[in-house]
């Protein structure tokens, strides 16, 4: 290994000593080594990174407006940021210098099941499929042979990019027929933004408001639709089993939007430190919940709660008098704790989410 390779190697594992992990969307590396660390020549820096979750939130045109990633969540990722001693720029830089995707893969909720079941275990590349706004392209990855339940995966309001990717191949490592979306697909190919850092800059925000506009409630059920008709005609799904869907932050209620757009077929939602699933207006994902046949999981970040206490009580009695079931808690953790490449990733309390998304969707 080279002195610089090596110098970034140690950097990283200094780093890691005190808690901390990094996901890294460099694409130096193959997109291979998302399956196989071991197949780098870098593999001492792929290994030494861990495990990272985040999360944002995003701008609505709905009759309640909510921000997600405001002011307010701003505040606990300059506080983590502060306990890393590292500057926005500075981390912004470190998730794009070393590892890959075998650095998240190490670092995602499954660890280091992501390299080994993954050295031939998996197929995985990028789809394209119409809906009726266009058409949309997504990440899908599943296990090799035979046929799996699927589930359709919404990421936050910075969209598609590698540490979406990974965590999907984590989820597909479960024996899941994975389909990672690109929400932005009206206005952009995957990935619009590298990482979710630059969606903190001017220039990031300015790229994604008006595509953000695009996305009401409709237009997501739309997409749900056309996610399901694109996995259900797919020789790897297995179509006698329901489909599932999780969602971060902005995904949070695209994850209620599916169910409510195929209830027949979608009947399992989690979302973790969800924006907007309690609004004033008709589709509101908790109103949704009475047209559904899913189960759910709602994962609340601490901060979320104490902005609007409210929330899960109505999502309580929304569950409550559809019928439908539903883990609602919680996590003390921050908004964006389960995304790969935020500075307020939570591995204690992302292991324990990706945990109980697991039981959700046992019963597929």
């Amino acid at each position: 290994m080279s002195a610089a390779k090596a110098a970034i190697a140690n950097f990283f594992m200094d780093v890691l000593s005190q808690g901390y992990a990094f996901f890294c969307s460099s694409n130096r590396f193959s997109r291979s080594l998302k399956l196989s660390c071991r197949n780098s020549p870098d593999e001492s820096i792929c290994l030494a990174a861990g495990t990272i979750p985040l999360h944002d939130r995003w701008e609505s045109r709905y009759p309640r407006r909510l921000t997600m990633c405001d002011d307010f969540t701003l505040e606990q990722e300059e506080a983590a940021l502060k306990r890393m001693k590292l500057s926005r720029r500075q981390f912004a830089a470190s998730v794009g210098v070393a590892g890959g995707a075998g650095a998240i893969a190490a670092l995602s909720p499954a660890g280091n099941t992501a390299m080994a079941h993954g050295s031939g275990g998996l197929m995985e590349g990028n789809v394209s499929f119409p809906s009726e706004d266009g058409t949309i392209d997504a990440y899908f990855v599943r296990p090799m042979g035979g046929k799996h339940p699927a589930v359709i995966l919404w990421p936050d309001i910075a969209g598609l990019r590698e540490s979406y990717e990974t965590l999907a191949i984590s989820i597909a490592n479960e024996g899941y027929a994975v389909l990672a979306m690109n929400q932005y697909y009206r206005d952009a190919k995957a990935p619009v933004l590298g990482s979710f850092m630059e969606w903190r800059t001017d220039e990031g925000r300015a790229k994604l408001r008006p595509m953000i506009n695009n996305l009401s409630s409709d237009a997501v059920m739309r997409d749900a639709k056309a996610a399901v008709a694109y996995l259900d005609a797919h020789e790897d799904v297995d179509t006698a089993r329901g489909i599932g869907s999780c969602g971060y932050c902005m995904g949070g209620p695209f994850t209620v939007y599916s169910t409510a757009a195929a209830p027949d077929r979608v009947k399992a939602a989690a979302s973790f430190h969800g924006g907007g699933l309690v609004r004033d207006d008709d589709n509101s994902p908790h109103k949704l919940m009475q047209t559904t046949q899913a189960s759910y999981l709602f994962a609340i970040a601490e901060n979320d709660d104490a902005k609007a206490p409210n929330d899960k009580v109505e999502l309580r009695k929304a569950a409550d008098a559809s019928g439908r079931p539903a883990e609602i808690e919680v996590y003390p953790a921050a908004h964006g704790w389960c995304t790969l490449d935020s500075p307020v990733y939570d591995k204690e309390q992302a292991e324990k989410a990706w945990r109980r998304m697991l039981v959700l969707f046992a019963g597929l």
